[in-house]
């Protein structure tokens, strides 16, 4: 699967990846427009690809109902077209250049189309979701709340009596969590599983959706870039304090030199690679992989109430993949 983990089950492996088809088919049909150039700003991002883990785990929680149904597939859908949304916007507000490989839509065209693509995106999930019903409807308002309270707490910054760490962690639920929360009860939902069921799988959903995101603070800090694909340290020039800087900046036994450098966006590359070796060797690191140990114990937990099989053991597996990319 492109998400980066096996599902060991061939029926199974098979079933998903039937179903991962026909999503891709649905996303592509869900974007054309009589205003070709919203089709093609839209397009810009489906056809770069991605990982596609969100309708990924519709499917999977999917398998836990009776089956996957044609309400599961639009499901599936419209969590990554919500999903791929936010990409156009945060790119805006990143300032990004590239995205998955490719020239992200504000470098390529400017902000006001990226912007806009988003938008469009946004209209087209929703016209999508109203086909499945009005509780669908306000789950899925429920969860755009999330995402823009998330980004909106993300900019403000923690309060002065606000934990910086719980603060981060609410953060990363909201922007992050909550969809994939949704994916799960969607997919398990709609595929008609029993009420426990259904609420586990939102539950994991939460916990390795927020885990993912531990796991990519970690990746950027521990890993090198040949092993993660990815160059290091690119929070570090961005100016974001992801969680294993907020637990090192909070350790009394601090160093001077990380504080400093830790203070504002760093540029120079010398300076970046100071503060990775730092952190490497703080408390906040090590900090940083025992939250993601717990998110992915509680994940494990919630697991173990599901029907043991096929599906619960890719569950696992994507449980394990999480932690296992951080080392």
């Amino acid at each position: 699967m492109a998400v980066g983990f096996d599902i060991a089950d061939e029926a199974l492996a098979e079933s998903v990846q039937q179903g991962m088809d026909a999503v891709e088919r649905l996303l592509h049909e869900s974007v054309r427009s009589d205003f070709e150039f919203a089709t093609r700003t839209s397009l810009h991002l489906v056809d770069a690809g991605g990982k596609r883990f969100r309708p990924l785990f519709v499917l999977i929680a999917a398998q836990f109902g009776e089956e996957v149904t044609e309400d599961v597939l639009k499901s599936a859908a419209i969590i990554e077209l919500v999903h791929l949304a936010t990409l156009y916007h945060d790119d805006v507000m990143d300032e990004a250049t590239m995205r998955r490989g490719a020239t992200s839509a504000n470098a390529r065209w400017d902000n006001s189309v990226a912007i806009l693509t988003g938008d469009f995106l946004f209209a087209q999930a929703s016209r999508l979701v109203a086909d499945l019903g009005a509780e669908a409807v306000r789950r899925m308002a429920r969860t755009f709340e999330a995402l823009v309270t998330g980004q909106m707490r993300e900019t403000i910054g923690p309060g002065p009596d606000e934990d910086a760490v719980e603060h981060y962690l609410t953060v990363i639920y909201e922007k992050t969590g909550s969809l994939i929360a949704t994916a799960g009860r969607f997919g398990s939902w709609f595929a008609d599983a029993a009420a426990p069921h259904v609420a586990s799988l939102e539950r994991i959903g939460r916990l390795i959706g927020t885990g993912f995101q531990i796991s990519d603070d970690i990746i950027d800090i521990a890993s090198p870039a040949l092993e993660s694909g990815k160059t290091p340290g690119t929070d570090l020039r961005e100016g974001v304090r992801t969680l294993p800087m907020l637990y090192a900046l909070a350790d009394a036994d601090l160093e001077p030199r990380l504080a400093e450098l830790l203070s504002g966006p760093i540029t120079e590359d010398a300076e970046v690679e100071e503060a990775l070796a730092l952190l490497r060797d703080s408390n906040g690191l090590a900090q940083a992989r025992a939250t993601l140990d717990d998110f992915a114990d509680d994940a494990r937990a919630e697991l173990a109430t599901l029907p043991a099989g096929p599906a619960r053991d890719a569950l696992s597996s994507l449980v394990d993949y999480v932690v296992a990319r951080t080392n």
